[in-house]
């Protein structure tokens, strides 16, 4: 899927329908038992850098979510009914979490306990003011900081109709969002022939949960992927490291708002080439990578480019069908001092992947816990990332472009620069968050010209 914001999505305007857990399933949640089973460390670390942002006087959404359009004329019921069931069929979209001085606690509805109320908001005749409303309800029904935090939508018009569902990070990653189309379609079409659709289950994120915190509670500050993480944050000036270049920022000030890239990188063909060369040194994420490297060198003078490679830790089948939040983070240093060339530079990338890729089954809050470190965050965005996704084989791709079919982030505020590279049909999407200053927006786009020039240049190392 194409990665951008609610503003370049294709609205347009047509009659809002919202769906929301209704009055009663809230009321019965709340007085639900806790559930035994733990958060994430990577779900506890984000609603604390949520409530510490919040207390620190600024608002910063942070919501995730998918965008597609159904053929109409659009059955409103079969609609509700495909979107009840793929919420009741993925666990952690019916828990959440309860504060109890500094600990979480986690409730969990069952699947009968959960429905969705309907309403008709009114219709809109202009893109700009959807846009606006749409945003401004996914801000607040989609908070990291309140429960429920999903909300479903549907814009309706006599062709058909725009799905646009927004969910709290702490329940679902990239790969969650990408599968959607495809699973609430299949839901849809079934809901309409009046046929069961029979499924096996699918494996619950709460249990990996538990299971990831345990795994993780067995390390103490001895161990050696703490080590690891430790000598790198010293080289790193004892902190998470940022893009490279210069940014605009003034040390100390405010955080800036941001402002989104979105475009195409290259084509279907310019991505195989690029995949073709890349793939013994492992591949385009390596070559993705190395790019980055060494225009950062270009760009900023840097002599080692540091990073955090976020991985997806969906390391079992039983997950690959399963919503949450799957992901971790490896570090890796790669010298560029002297200049490496391409080939150079995927190779150095290669070597430090393969050494640092366990680390990223560690979350990294557990590793910073016990490292004693004042990691207060002062952004939603703990380092800059950027990040690869092949996603042709989701089921569904080959009907995103026809579908209009988006994975949303929210760009508000953050001084960190988070780049997302998505491979689909068509090629290589670019998407890039970015601290709106004129500085980061001239280096930004210069990065991903320079990105452009290697992918598509690779046919000159041959």
């Amino acid at each position: 899927m194409r990665i951008t914001d609610i503003q370049r999505c294709e609205v347009r305007p047509g009659r809002l329908v919202e769906w929301t857990l209704s009055p009663a399933t809230v009321a019965r949640a709340a007085l639900l038992p806790e559930d035994t089973r733990p958060p994430a460390y990577i779900q506890e670390s984000h609603i604390r850098t949520a409530r510490t942002v919040r207390e620190g006087g600024l608002f910063v959404p942070t919501w995730l979510g998918a965008a597609f359009d159904v053929p109409g004329p659009v059955d409103l019921d079969a609609l509700q009914s495909a979107l009840r069931e793929w919420t009741v069929r993925h666990e952690t979209l019916r828990s959440g979490f309860r504060e109890d001085g500094d600990a979480l606690r986690r409730f969990t509805l069952d699947p009968g306990e959960v429905e969705l109320h309907r309403e008709v908001v009114g219709d809109f005749t202009d893109r700009a003011e959807l846009v606006r409303h749409l945003q401004n309800r996914f801000d607040v029904a989609a908070d990291a900081l309140s429960w429920p935090n999903l909300i479903y939508t549907a814009v309706v018009r006599a062709d058909g109709a725009s799905v646009y569902m927004a969910f709290d990070h702490t329940n679902v990653d990239a790969y969650s969002i990408h599968r959607i189309p495809a699973e609430i379609h299949e839901l849809y079409a079934a809901a309409v022939a009046g046929r069961a659709l029979e499924r096996p289950p699918v494996s619950s994120y709460i249990d990996f949960c538990e299971i990831e915190r345990a795994d993780a509670d067995r390390i103490d500050e001895g161990h050696e992927i703490v080590a690891r993480w430790r000598e790198f944050i010293r080289r790193c000036d004892g902190t998470l490291p940022a893009f490279p270049v210069d940014l605009g920022l003034t040390a100390g000030g405010p955080l800036p708002e941001q402002k989104l890239m979105g475009e195409p990188l290259v084509d279907a063909g310019s991505a195989a080439a690029f995949e073709a060369y890349c793939r013994p040194h492992g591949g385009s994420l390596v070559g993705l990578l190395a790019a980055t490297a060494l225009i950062v060198r270009e760009i900023g003078g840097q002599s080692v480019y540091r990073t955090v490679v976020p991985f997806h830790t969906r390391v079992r089948s039983r997950w690959s069908e399963s919503v949450g939040w799957y992901v971790g983070g490896a570090p890796i240093e790669v010298p560029l001092d002297p200049a490496p060339d391409l080939p150079g530079a995927l190779r150095l990338v290669r070597a430090q992947l393969q050494a640092a890729r366990p680390l990223a089954r560690m979350p990294l809050a557990r590793v910073l816990k016990l490292l004693g470190a004042d990691f207060r965050p002062t952004s939603p965005d703990l380092y800059s990332i950027v990040s690869y996704v092949d996603a042709r084989d989701i089921p569904g791709s080959g009907q995103w472009a026809g579908q209009a079919a988006y994975g949303l982030i929210r760009v508000s505020y953050g001084d960190q620069v988070c780049v997302w590279v998505n491979r689909v049909p068509e090629g290589l999407w670019f998407a890039c968050r970015y601290p709106d200053t004129d500085v980061a927006r001239k280096n930004l786009r210069l990065y991903a010209e320079r990105l452009r020039d290697i992918v598509v240049g690779v046919g000159a190392y041959a």
